[in-house]
């Protein structure tokens, strides 16, 4: 056997008795759950000298550079609680005005400001006064509110489409992921930023979450599920579906204001003046105290 053939062998002997060197501990210890030193192992044994070199040069930076004890010197733990008193920002709280007013301002330095407050605020609230922005004459503030409310939307449907997968699967929390899904869905279908087609879409998807959550856990629901139902449905004119929550909403929480306006508004918009004065004629004997809105619906169809 040549010199080159033996220096060949003696490496791969050598190297393999590093791996295994550096295998057998890992297989002995037990809290070692990700094995992910099989990978390494079988890196250093097709890729000789160069593999075992690269993680223990690895190893010697993460010791030098990383792995270090925390610095714990300013810490504080104490159960005292510190009551902070932060003075208002004035200079902020004067640049908040409502973004419909916003996108009238000439002075477009001014407008991609106002709409950057609005951005930093909570978007999922705001999306409709994003929605706004696209129609400004700056083409630049459109473009950034386009951008914004492109993102906002692909994540709502991503989370939407996950939590919906979880629902059909009727695993044990079946309903929670439903009531969290009703609310969800809500806070941004009632703002209308989607088309009208991507928008019955959502609606159709809710009540079909609704009737879910109502046949596993119905005392799960409150009234503003109720009535956030009726309401959707109602925007999509689907009255069909809105009548079957309206008359669920009043059968479960029979002395709720939320459960007569939603009948008065299904017959107030369906033209069904007959129903609308049956129910407001219902209301009137019970003690519930009307709410300018409703007040306001009474005085339009009456």
């Amino acid at each position: 056997m040549s010199m080159e053939h033996t220096a060949i062998l003696t490496l791969f002997i050598l190297n393999t008795l590093i791996v295994i060197a550096y295998i057998i501990p890992n297989l002995i210890e037990k809290e070692d759950r990700s094995r992910g030193y099989i990978i390494k192992a079988l890196i250093m044994f097709i890729c000789p000298v160069v593999g075992p070199a690269f993680f223990f040069i690895s190893q010697i930076f993460y010791i030098i550079f990383y792995k270090s004890e925390a610095d714990l010197a300013d810490v504080v733990f104490s159960k005292e609680r510190i009551e902070a008193h932060l003075h208002a920002d004035e200079e902020q709280g004067l640049n908040v005005v409502p973004l419909e007013e916003a996108i009238a301002v000439s002075d477009t330095g001014s407008l991609r400001l106002l709409v950057m407050n609005v951005v930093k605020g909570d978007i999922q609230k705001s999306l409709s006064s994003i929605a706004l922005a696209l129609n400004s004459e700056d083409s630049e503030t459109s473009h950034y509110a386009a951008s914004v409310l492109q993102d906002k939307l692909n994540e709502f449907r991503v989370n939407v489409q996950k939590i919906y997968i979880e629902i059909k699967r009727a695993g044990k929390d079946q309903a929670e992921y439903a009531a969290m899904l009703l609310d969800y869905m809500n806070h941004v279908l009632e703002q209308k930023v989607f088309t009208d087609m991507e928008q019955l879409s959502f609606v159709k998807m809710m009540e079909e979450v609704g009737d879910i959550l109502y046949a596993k856990e119905k005392e799960r629901m409150t009234s503003s599920m109720f009535e956030n139902l009726c309401m959707r449905l109602l925007e999509t004119d689907d009255f069909s579906y809105c009548q079957k929550w309206c008359e669920r909403g009043k059968k479960e929480f029979p002395n709720t204001l939320s459960s007569f306006t939603c009948m008065l508004k299904l017959y107030f918009m369906s033209g069904q003046k007959e129903k609308f004065f049956m129910v407001l004629d219902e209301l009137k004997n019970t003690n519930i105290v009307l709410d300018n809105e409703t007040l306001e619906l009474i005085r339009t169809f009456g």
